[in-house]
């Protein structure tokens, strides 16, 4: 078997199938009307047509082990055999411990899941501790290679690697720090490396993204002698250590050092890994992957600006093969499937698809430039720039984006509101029903028209006030019917913003989301969801929350435009919610939402260009809410991140009162809001609603207790992690009952 690792190849690739196949397969497993077989059934078909579509597209290295019924970092936690004890007790299968850990079962909550450096797809974060017990376990992997070579395609199996997933893990006991057990780890993957080679694997992928962070010295030294010892196994496949996502740093030269035969660089979001590459001298023996191609964005590559950095690249390696910067996991599938989309726009995107074909292309012209390259891309049309947008971005100021002191307002808004202390409140969305996707659906082909979709969502909206108001909720939302997903359904209101029919990507599990694009300027031309809210409101006395998604999630959930600076285009989004705001406070809403759980994931990766995003997303955020009045209470939403890391910007977006995940993380996130003196409301989500267990009324009053001790009642709000739209109306309103029991029995105690 040839060990030359080859002029083309992708990080990994979308698993979910072009029509997600595989959440219909797992759902349908989840529901209990297929059995485990049929599920591997369509997982084997969905893998082989992946496999057979990087083949026939002449791609020269194809990965495997890239397949995942859940996440990829809990298949590794998996082959390393560092399943907690928790769930290895339980005594279910292997794959109902596999979703155990995904999901949680009653006995036991899920592993808790949080952000994909600054991606939108979440992974499950290991339980590491010092008696954490390491067994090699790469059945997955050698079942995947099995399979693809009995189609006659020769891959190359990959895993997290070793140091990024203790990198990325959470202590099992105080005080210990999950990355000392590296060594011990090592010693797993050199076995798991021999199991490979014994069947017949050439090359294996080790993701080591935990580097293109800020390390410390002993941090990166650890990673040398980590693969200076997977070199050294005597029985081994060729070790390709893949990064991306930013630049290496002093952590590149330290990979150089070691033994491996292959390192893939990010070219696209770490461009200065072009200059570390060049100081570090002549690359004799190792292979470059350069990642040319952009691997978390939609838009065509500029061929001629890429052959140019990977020319560069090839007078610095004895062998360079082309790469996408990152895993195409995080674009959607095949553009060909999109035939709505204007000419002008669709002609300037590619999707995993045609990245490959990119791949390919800039491959063939690394080698002997034979390859025949498209025309460049004509200008932007004009009519995607917004004169009057771009005039009041121009003259805004300082006091656009400054509200009175929060001490002020909290007086205002009591007054108003009179809510009672620990009031209880859901976070927007409640389930998004058969019923409810199957009338989306009808509209879209005609067989509904408007007024009949608009009666079903009417009485959607109103079954669901009644349940808040007999559940004895204080605060009530409409539940978002008519909303197909968070953002989406803004960028289908703004102009500036394009929507795809078939552009699905995985967000988490079987989750999936269709990002819309930011192409042009953005406007509002119209309210979007002032009718609604005022519609709730008309039901009941109660407060109802008009509910927004900010201008950072907006951004981050989106394939957004790459010729202005992110802050430009933030700023766009801010004002059409601003002006949304205002028309929401007219029709007499006196709680709004700007939801920004995407604040932590969108924070670049070096803490050198910290500062800068911050500034800018926090002045977004507040240009977007500044314009209410004092008495009107602002809320924001933050979720699934590690937010000690930006908790002076969350006390900086001076919202009103922050509703945060916390079940998960035993509410880790209240000793750092205490710790910088927050003083506004907070929300600790006392129920994880990515779960389908329903926590006693005991787990929620003893989660509350844990808040009371560190936030005042008067400032404590009561409230899920997150929205409901995932979850169905029974679970809903038994968790519902239990937390307006916890927060009731608090009160009076």
């Amino acid at each position: 078997m040839s060990t030359a690792f080859g002029q083309s190849t992708v990080l990994g690739y979308p698993r979910i199938g072009p029509n997600r196949e595989l959440k219909t397969a797992v759902e349908a497993y989840w529901a209990g009307t297929i059995d485990a077989t049929a599920l591997e059934q369509t997982a084997a078909a969905l893998r082989s047509d992946v496999w057979r579509t990087l083949r026939d597209a002449q791609l020269d290295a194809i990965p495997s082990n890239t397949f995942s019924y859940y996440d990829q970092v809990l298949d590794t936690v998996v082959a390393v055999g560092a399943v907690p004890e928790r769930f290895s007790r339980l005594g279910l299968s292997q794959l109902d411990t596999y979703f155990a850990m995904a999901r949680g079962v009653d006995a036991e909550p899920a592993l808790e899941l949080t952000k994909w450096f600054a991606t939108n797809y979440h992974y499950l974060v290991p339980e590491i501790g010092p008696r954490t017990g390491f067994v090699a376990n790469p059945d997955k992997a050698l079942r995947e290679f099995a399979q693809a070579r009995q189609l006659g395609i020769v891959t190359r199996p990959v895993l997290v690697g070793p140091a990024t997933l203790l990198l990325l893990a959470k202590a099992t006991e105080p005080g210990f720090d999950p990355f000392d057990r590296l060594d011990d780890l090592v010693e797993v993957y050199a076995d798991i490396l021999t199991s490979l080679a014994d069947a017949g694997v050439a090359w294996v992928q080790l993701d080591e993204p935990g580097y293109v962070s800020d390390r410390t010295p002993a941090q990166i030294e650890a990673l040398r002698a980590a693969y200076t010892r997977l070199g050294q196994v005597a029985r081994r496949p060729r070790i390709f250590v893949a990064t991306y996502f930013g630049e290496l740093g002093d952590a590149l030269p330290a990979l150089l050092d070691s033994p491996i035969e292959a390192l893939g660089l990010d070219l696209v979001a770490g461009s200065g890994n072009l200059g570390r590459l060049a100081a570090a001298g002549p690359l004799r023996g190792k292979t470059i992957v350069a990642g040319l191609v952009d691997g978390h964005n939609i838009w065509r590559t500029d061929l001629r600006a890429a052959i140019s950095t990977g020319t560069t690249v090839t007078r610095l390696a004895d062998h360079v093969a082309v790469s996408t910067s990152c895993s195409l996991l995080h674009v959607p599938v095949d553009l060909s499937a999109e035939t709505r989309l204007d000419p002008q726009l669709s002609g300037r995107l590619a999707f995993a698809r045609q990245k490959i074909d990119e791949v390919v292309l800039l491959g063939r012209a690394l080698r002997d430039g034979t390859a025949v390259l498209p025309p460049p891309l004509p200008p932007a049309p004009g009519q995607w720039r917004h004169h009057d947008v771009r005039v009041r971005l121009a003259g805004l100021t300082a006091g656009d984006r400054r509200r009175s002191p929060y001490a002020e307002r909290a007086l205002a808004q009591q007054a108003r509101l009179s809510l009672p202390p620990l009031p209880t409140t859901t976070i927007g969305s409640f389930p998004q029903t058969a019923e409810l996707r199957a009338a989306r659906a009808e509209l879209r082909r005609g067989v509904l028209d408007e007024a009949g979709y608009a009666d079903l969502m009417r009485a959607e909206v109103e079954r669901v006030v009644r349940m808040q108001e007999r559940l004895g909720l204080d605060v009530l939302v409409h539940g978002e019917p008519e909303r197909n997903d968070m953002v989406q359904y803004f960028g289908e209101r703004l102009d500036g913003f394009a929507s795809t029919d078939h552009g699905w990507v995985q967000s988490y599990g079987s989750r999936c989301v269709r990002p819309p694009v930011i192409y042009g300027d953005v406007a509002r031309p119209a309210p979007m969801t002032v009718g609604w809210s005022r519609y709730a409101q008309s039901l009941t006395s109660r407060p109802v929350k008009g509910m927004l998604t900010g201008p950072v999630t907006i951004l981050a959930w989106s394939f957004v435009r790459t010729d202005q600076p992110l802050a430009d285009t933030a700023d766009q989004v801010a004002l059409a919610l601003r002006d949304e705001c205002a028309d929401l406070e007219a029709a007499g809403i006196t709680v709004i939402q700007v939801d920004e759980p995407a604040l932590r994931e969108t924070l670049p990766l070096r803490g050198v260009d910290q500062k800068v995003y911050l500034e800018w997303a926090v002045g977004a955020f507040r240009l977007a809410t500044s314009g209410v009045a004092d008495d009107t209470q602002v809320h924001t939403h933050l979720c699934y991140s590690e937010f000690g890391e930006v908790i002076d910007a969350i006390d900086a977006l001076d919202a009103d009162v922050t509703s945060i995940e916390a079940s998960r993380s035993k509410m880790e996130v209240l000793d750092d809001l205490a710790a910088i003196g927050y003083h506004r409301g907070v929300g600790p989500g006392i129920w994880d609603i990515h779960s389908p267990r329903v926590p006693a009324p005991g787990e929620m009053v003893e989660a509350l207790r844990r808040a009371v001790a560190v936030v005042p009642a008067q400032r404590l709000w009561v409230n899920p992690d997150c929205g409901l739209k995932t979850r169905g109306y029974p679970e809903v309103e038994a968790s519902l009952r239990h937390l307006v029991a916890a927060a009731r029995e608090l009160r009076g105690s």
